[in-house]
């Protein structure tokens, strides 16, 4: 133990008596072309003057030592490019920053400019409705926990006031409009408990320390995004360190995760980048520590990216992200069931999901001006469960159970991706290419229907069919720069879906930009936008004689319209104003072919529950229309702050011709964030983080229930005239985040708790059908479900 002591006394010393420094390198590219630009400067910021510096190689590369931890700021610059200035990047003791930088053509070349890495779009053709951000941003707001769908809920124009769930309500549209994107590879939903139908989960898959810079999109996306209707996530995998192994290790309730990256040749920049994340509710379980409930939840996720550049023949990746998941909701082992306990708990629920998608990606710079993007990838999305019901006697007691429901989806797409960029001259880019798709379904699904709620028991087989179909998308979009001040993008993006005939689009995207001077612009865009509809809602059958009809194969393609117009200020050198408004008219939408029905598939995608529809056509209509307000202050004087504001109305018709509120329609949200960070000690190697958010928006959309027919099908079913004429209280929740990080030699520690909803305030999140044993069916059978409560979520990061 004596020995132990002074090795660590020795150690301490050795780590105080020294100035903690690291390594900042990385690489300079043309952000249109991908190709390496030489002779680009790289510098160090020192308040308004430049520090040290270097030039890159003829690469592209560059590489400065002995830089001091802490917030550090840097200034890059390239003859005929945009200087580009990135502020407060953290500069830690326990691993080297690599950065991938992407600078921008100034046709006005005897001019600079200088842009923020924070606010210039990463993909060169958005104009408005984009927020790139950063891997540090995945983690920095309160309450995101690492999770780049809850970090984007506090964007303008997002609403994802669903404790339980990360899904996306983007301007008003349901979360199954989001197309995730990674790696340039349309991935299916990239979360753990995954139902057919959405795009959202209770936990990511996705892990923020294996993220490069990405992009988020909330409408009149570019040409290259299609079969999406509300927005975009573009995500992209950084490469491992190249040059010196390094690693990652994080404990917290989340999960329990490593990260090792470093060399594969160092001679020729290969690398190589792994992460790994199991549930840590799992391992307590299997510790015999006691949580509080037996419905533990099982996850399991992988990341991966091998990088591999050449020298004439560009860079090869292969990457990769899969996860599986398990939950079992067994109510019969609890001995003790009052109303409250099987209140939506009336059957046992065993519940599993997997997915992952490789590839294979190739960069080639074929030239100075044109770039050549080849992607290989196959991806598998799985789901199944199976359901006990439980039977109780009148008073409530428990009797037996018996097995009732049972489904397994598998959904598989093989792809092929080809994108050509061309810079055609200084001020003119064309960016042209082809998805291709295969998919290959195969559901299978059957329920119980019993006595006394049907005349006599019976097995429904509601899915039972396996097929494959082809999904081609060509693009093409060409920007031109047409002045000093204005900026044109204009684009067509094409849809073919072989499943049926009724399922081609053709969708103009057009955007411009007018740049009054350097603080200030406006922007125009136009986009129409088509999207298949959920790929199990087109096999689901009902009996027909002795046969199944699969009655809703043949559905169309929605369509979604977005007219949008944007004013972006900046205030000062952190401060940053947008102002967005939109107006967008859905056609297409596939509701139920009665003409008293209120049913529309708009409405789903959003629960843990699957849609169930009877017949439909492409007849429904909707819009959404509202305005966005965000002021932003970025990392500076160690603090940073978000104020967004969106005010908006979503509205549908049916074949009822009745307007209605979607399930979407809460009409306004608000989020306040604020932040900082305060180097303390003598030698500023520990920082304090700490970091609050204040989240308000309207509540969820309901209606009066429909008794007899929740009675039927045993779970909640609102009264199809008055649906979403009522709505839950608003959505209020505090959030506070605080911690520190510590530098140490050839170490950063950091240590950290997510404060959520401080003041335990009881949000609903919505209503269950609650029968009571020994009492008239009634109203009185709806009961509502609270939302999280105050909730503490620690954990504990090394870099080595």
């Amino acid at each position: 133990m004596k020995y132990i002591y002074l090795f660590f006394l020795l150690f301490t010393h050795a780590a105080f008596a020294q100035n903690l420094t690291q390594t900042v390198r990385g690489r300079v590219v043309d952000a249109e072309t991908k190709s390496a630009l030489p002779g680009a400067s790289f510098r160090v910021m020192h308040d308004s003057s430049s520090g040290a510096g270097v030039i890159t190689d003829p690469e592209g590369y560059f590489k400065l030592t002995n830089i001091p931890v802490g917030r550090r700021s840097f200034r890059v610059s390239c003859v005929g490019y945009n200087t580009k200035q990135i502020s407060n990047l953290i500069v830690v003791s326990g691993k080297e920053t690599v950065l991938a930088i992407e600078l921008e053509s100034n046709t006005q070349q005897l001019r600079e400019v200088r842009v923020s890495g924070r606010t210039t779009p990463k993909n060169e053709m958005a104009l408005l409705s984009s927020q790139p951000f950063s891997v540090e941003e995945t983690g920095r707001y309160a309450a995101s926990r690492d999770d780049p769908a809850r970090m984007a809920s506090n964007f303008a124009g997002v609403q994802g006031s669903d404790d339980s769930r990360n899904d996306i309500v983007i301007r008003g549209n349901s979360p199954q409009g989001l197309l995730w994107r990674l790696e340039g590879v349309n991935i299916p939903n990239p979360s753990h408990f995954v139902i057919p139908g959405s795009q959202g989960g209770s936990v990511t898959m996705l892990n923020s320390k294996t993220l490069g810079n990405s992009e988020f999109f909330t409408g009149a996306f570019p040409a290259e995004y299609g079969n999406a209707l509300a927005g975009v996530f573009d995500l992209s995998l950084r490469s491992g360190n190249n040059e010196k192994t390094e690693g990652t290790l994080q404990a917290g309730l989340l999960g329990l995760e490593g990260v090792l990256e470093g060399p594969i040749s160092r001679k020729n920049r290969s690398s190589f980048l792994v992460a790994y994340r199991y549930s840590t509710l799992d391992v307590f379980q299997k510790l015999g520590i006691q949580i509080g409930t037996s419905a533990v939840p099982n996850y399991q996720d992988l990341t991966f990216k091998l990088n591999f550049p050449t020298a004439k023949a560009g860079t090869f990746s292969v990457f990769g992200i899969g996860g599986t998941s398990a939950i079992n909701i067994v109510v019969s082992k609890n001995e003790d069931l009052q109303e409250d306990l099987y209140a939506d708990k009336d059957r046992d629920q065993y519940f599993r999901s997997s997915s992952y998608t490789v590839g294979v990606k190739h960069d080639f710079p074929i030239n100075a001006t044109t770039y050549l993007r080849t992607i290989f990838s196959h991806s598998r999305l799985r789901s199944w469960a199976n359901h006990d019901l439980i039977d109780y006697t009148a008073s409530g007691q428990m009797i037996g159970k018996h097995y009732s429901m049972g489904y397994d989806f598998k959904d598989a797409r093989s792809s092929i991706n080809l994108i050509l960029t061309k810079k055609l001259t200084s001020s003119t880019t064309l960016k042209t290419g082809v998805f291709l798709d295969r998919f290959g379904y195969s559901d299978v699904d059957s329920i119980l229907r019993e006595q006394p709620r049907f005349p006599v028991s019976y097995w429904e087989r509601r899915w039972d069919y396996a097929t494959s179909a082809w999904l081609v998308q060509p693009f093409a979009q060409v920007k031109v720069k047409a002045s000093e001040r204005l900026t044109v993008t204009a684009g067509i993006n094409a849809l073919v879906y072989t499943l049926n005939s009724n399922s081609k689009g053709l969708d103009p995207r057009a955007g411009l930009q007018y740049t009054f001077n350097d603080k200030e612009s406006l922007s125009l865009a136009y986009g129409m936008h088509h999207q298949t509809q959920a790929s199990y809602t087109y096999f689901i059958q009902k009996p027909l004689g002795n046969q199944y009809s699969r009655y809703n194969e043949n559905m169309g393609l929605t369509r979604n319209q977005h007219w949008v117009l944007g004013y972006n200020r900046r205030l000062s050198e952190t401060w940053h104003l947008k102002a967005e408004t939109y107006y967008q008219r859905l056609a297409k939408i596939p509701v139920s072919v009665l003409s008293t029905s209120s049913f529309s598939l708009l409405n789903q995608g959003s629960t843990f529950s699957r849609a169930f529809p009877d017949s439909l056509e492409n007849t429904g209509v909707g819009y959404n229309v509202g305005v966005e307000l965000t002021l932003e202050k970025q990392f500076s004087k160690n603090y940073y702050a978000l104020f967004t504001a969106s005010l908006y109305d979503s509205k549908y018709r049916a074949n009822d011709q009745v307007w209605r509120n979607t399930d979407y329609n809460s009409r306004f949200a608000l989020n306040a964030l604020a932040g900082g960070e305060w180097p303390v000690g003598k030698r500023k190697r520990t920082t304090l983080l700490a970091g609050g958010k204040v989240t308000w928006a309207g509540g969820r959309r309901y209606g009066p229930l429909n008794v007899e027919a929740s009675l039927l099908q045993r779970e909640v079913v609102f009264q199809d005239a008055l649906r979403n004429t009522q709505q839950f209280p608003n959505y209020f929740r505090m959030d506070l985040k605080l911690g520190f990080r510590k530098n140490a030699l050839g170490l950063n520690h950091e240590l950290g708790i997510d404060l959520i909803n401080i003041s335990g305030r009881k949000n609903v999140l919505g209503v269950t059908f609650v029968p009571i044993p020994g009492a008239a069916p009634s109203e009185s059978y709806l009961k509502r479900q609270y939302q999280l409560g105050f909730l503490p979520l620690f954990y504990y990061k090394v870099d080595f």
